[in-house]
């Protein structure tokens, strides 16, 4: 079987809660940049927030260092299953301050993080993992993989694609050459839209798991086989923002997501131009029925 992922800049607990209603495996919070996290509470407080309905829960981490990834690893350890360091995300702050897609680049500083988290945090089941993007050099990725599976890496997920590249076709077969390279999970990340689209890296990569991510921004129920997102899965999601207290721009912001590809676009320029929870509810229930 292929575990279904959800990896999502937007990912707090009002969305998380939302995409497990429509068959998503295990949820990953947002990046978090570890050393904010356990220098101040505020951060904690306003970073991380999760329930007891919330698991499997990974929490991802930017880190550059293993006491600090260590540190924020036991912190979560009591309300998580796991723990993920973004080596993936190749945005340029992320970059300039040693987080992210840089670190692929060393491999040594990487296996000691996860020693150190595996040496910190008590529960043997307790996860370690990582997020990748690939070099150019497939080798390269390669050694760094067999170098953090020797380490105790629980698993690593793998975006088909450089730090360079952003739109350019992911490279299924450097993932399917990473997965038949190493005996831990591997799971693909890169242009996962819809459930064929899940089946095919599937086949096209061998891989353990498939994780999206603004796939299903676009539409929370991609993984329960809709192609587009259900009025069913709208209306759940209006029903959980107002549960979890979702600030306004959170709420709408993901309706915007939702509603792009079911509605014209004079449709989209009314709603997008909305301003509070109440004249968007009156707009779903006139424009779609309750």
């Amino acid at each position: 079987p292929c575990i279904l992922m959800s990896a999502i800049v937007f990912s707090r607990l009002a969305f998380r809660s939302l995409v497990r209603k429509y068959d998503c495996d295990i949820c990953f919070t947002p990046m978090i940049v570890a050393a904010d996290f356990m220098r101040s509470i505020k951060a904690r407080d306003s970073e991380f927030t999760t329930n007891k309905a919330d698991r499997p829960l990974i929490v991802q981490f930017a880190a550059k260092d293993a006491m600090t990834l260590a540190g924020a690893a036991s912190a979560v350890a009591p309300f998580s299953d796991g723990v993920d360091l973004n080596c993936g995300c190749p945005q340029r702050w992320a970059m300039a301050e040693g987080y992210g897609a840089c670190l692929i680049n060393k491999p040594e500083l990487l296996s000691d993080m996860v020693r150190q988290v595996r040496n910190q945090v008590e529960n043997p089941n307790y996860t370690v993992s990582i997020k990748i993007r690939i070099h150019k050099d497939l080798k390269q990725t390669v050694d760094l993989c067999q170098k953090v599976q020797a380490a105790g890496v629980s698993w690593v997920t793998v975006h088909g694609r450089t730090v360079d590249e952003r739109h350019q076709p992911v490279h299924y077969d450097a993932i399917r050459t990473i997965k038949d390279s190493l005996s831990i999970p591997v799971i693909a990340n890169g242009d996962v839209k819809n459930l064929r689209d899940v089946e095919s890296t599937y086949l096209r990569t061998g891989v353990d798991g498939v994780m999206a991510a603004r796939g299903l921004l676009a539409n929370p129920a991609m993984f329960a086989g809709y192609e587009e997102t259900p009025l069913e899965c709208v209306w759940d999601w209006v029903d959980i923002a107002l549960e979890h207290g979702t600030p306004f721009t959170c709420f709408h912001h993901h309706l915007i997501y939702m509603l792009e590809r079911v509605s014209s676009q004079p449709e989209r320029r009314v709603f997008n131009a909305l301003s509070s929870t109440s004249a968007v509810i009156e707009y779903l229930q006139k424009t779609y029925g309750s």
